[in-house]
């Protein structure tokens, strides 16, 4: 089997994208401004809310399994159960969340800054992209070729 490079390139972002958002529950409210999060987000976390840190390694965890699931895909590790419905569901999220997040630009939502939603919403279409052809590969049947007459056993 051909190796899934688009999956296997998107299983790597998505996992370097939780291992930046653990890097906001460790170094803390600089790092949330640093991101995007916006300013409330930083501010709970520097008064040692639980709050951030919540809604940051629920995030991290889903990127992480989405990571899993692209690596599955790819062949990479075990076939997951349900992967094409996961890497299915993925894609869509990823790219609606590219899409829609661009609204977000002009009409800001959250606290997060219009910067915040533009570089978010053009990783995450990415993202979407890269799943999309990585998914049609995972999707595409063998191409099954007519029996020649000789292979034919009557």
């Amino acid at each position: 089997m051909k190796a899934n490079k688009f999956l296997i390139t998107g299983a790597i972002l998505s996992f370097t994208a939780a291992f930046l958002h653990l890097g906001c529950i460790i170094f803390g409210a600089s790092w949330y401004r640093i991101m995007g999060a916006g300013e409330n987000m930083a501010k709970m976390a520097q008064q040692g809310l639980l709050e951030p840190t919540l809604i940051t390694l629920f995030i991290a965890g889903v990127l992480t399994v989405w990571g899993l699931f692209a690596l599955s895909g790819a062949g990479v590790i075990p076939r997951f159960p349900l992967l094409k419905t996961a890497l299915t569901a993925i894609t869509a999220i990823y790219l609606v969340r590219g899409i829609v997040g661009f609204y977000f630009i002009l009409y800001p939502i959250g606290g997060n800054s219009p910067e915040f939603w533009f570089w978010s919403s053009l990783m995450c279409f990415a993202l979407g992209l890269l799943h999309l052809r990585g998914l049609k590969q995972v999707w595409q049947l063998k191409s099954v070729k007519p029996a020649s007459p000789n292979e034919l056993k009557i």
